[in-house]
């Protein structure tokens, strides 16, 4: 593997970069708000999106007939990493997520209608999988379709929808097939989010970010917006998934947090002595830097592998985000532990050690672990998918 960027992606690099620096503004690019909560869930983000896609940055995978400039997802990659360094919105779920679906599995009707506003910016979506008996088990889903003429009514409750109170659209799924084996049986739907019978109520988590919890109560949907084939929505939500594993969690925030912890630990004096002169410590940053490392290249591996084509490699996309965020918990007990008590101060104390980044890190990143499917869930898919393991062990 060539571990080096081209001339041209250097380039593309060094001209978001420029973009960034002119377009800097503290209401959109917050470095404390970490993975998961790069989301464009405010005026002032939407319209920096927009600007972005007006650069013609949204889409560059995509193929050319449907706006896009079938590029290399490099590209995509270093767009998205340069964002998340400052606490930028992300462009992974519509551009990603949604678009890449309809790409692939979506009625030319869906195309028309949505490819368009993800590339200009104009939409926001919300993704419900999970349910309160169904989370990282996104098979057991049990939010009820039922078949009427030429539409679906939904009946049942979402939980952990980020995005529900400020995204335009649901992309939700929903069992159709009750008679089928349970990774058969679920249909992907399209959903306003200003339907009448959706009801949204707030749940605020341990990293101070809003979710959501979404009740259906006859929601009628039109058979037009079912994304692919009806009971195939399983398939389609774990390609998705592989793109969020490795889009939503990207490594720059991570690295950009151990070279804050490493400056504090040059500096920094305990009793009197130099922090850095301890041989504990010493040997605690170097093996963050080897792991931070390891991450790195996993992800650059799964880049690898997806620019061959076809749907994102799975193992790959499990093995990148298993690692990646389990690294960000170590490095934000490190960040903890060795610069002394005063890291428990509230983010943004001004006499707190790196200016109290390491608590709010340390509680963010345990959402990083669950989104997208949990640590365990990342586990066995590695074990079957790349170990060859049965199912059942």
């Amino acid at each position: 593997m060539d571990f080096e960027f081209t001339a041209d992606q250097r380039a593309f690099l060094a001209e978001v970069e420029e973009f960034l620096d002119a377009n800097h503004d503290p209401d959109v690019f917050d470095p404390t708000r970490e993975n998961m909560a790069q989301i464009v869930d405010t005026p002032e983000r939407r319209a920096f999106m927009k600007k972005m896609a007006e650069k013609g940055w949204f889409g560059i995978t995509w193929p050319v007939e449907y706006g896009g400039k079938d590029s290399d997802g490099v590209y995509e990659y270093l767009l998205n990493e340069a964002l998340a360094k400052r606490g930028g919105p992300q462009i992974g779920k519509g551009v990603g997520i949604v678009g890449k679906t309809i790409l692939r599995h979506g009625s030319e009707k869906l195309k028309a209608e949505f490819l368009p506003k993800i590339l200009n910016a104009e939409i926001e979506f919300a993704v419900g999988y999970s349910e309160p008996g169904a989370g990282s088990d996104a098979a057991a889903m049990q939010l009820q379709a039922v078949r009427d003429g030429d539409e679906w009514v939904l009946n049942g409750q979402k939980i952990w929808t980020t995005s529900a109170h400020f995204a335009d659209w649901y992309w939700v799924g929903a069992r159709t097939h009750p008679e089928l084996p349970k990774h058969s049986g679920i249909t992907l739907f399209l959903i306003p989010m200003d339907h009448p019978g959706l009801t949204i109520q707030e749940i605020w988590t341990m990293g101070d970010e809003r979710t959501n919890s979404v009740f259906f109560d006859d929601v009628r949907v039109s058979n037009d917006y079912i994304v692919g084939e009806p009971g195939r929505g399983f398939q389609y939500i774990s390609e998705a998934l592989d793109l969020e594993r490795f889009t939503m969690f990207t490594i720059s925030p991570m690295l950009a947090r151990l070279d804050l912890l490493i400056n504090h630990v040059k500096t920094a004096t305990i009793d009197g002595q130099p922090l850095r002169d301890d041989p504990l410590v010493r040997s605690r940053i170097a093996a963050l830097v080897t792991q931070a490392e390891v991450a790195r290249m996993l992800g650059f591996r799964f880049l690898a592998k997806s620019q061959k084509g076809g749907a994102a490699p799975t193992a790959e996309a499990s093995e990148y985000k298993l690692f990646a965020t389990e690294f960000s918990k170590v490095l934000a007990d490190a960040s903890m532990d060795l610069p002394g008590p005063g890291t428990q101060l509230r983010v943004g104390t001004k006499d707190a050690p790196m200016n109290g980044r390491a608590e709010s890190t340390y509680r963010y990143t345990v959402l990083d672990t669950i989104g997208g499917g949990t640590s365990e869930v990342q586990k066995n898919i590695i074990a079957r998918r790349k170990l060859g393991l049965p199912k059942n062990f």
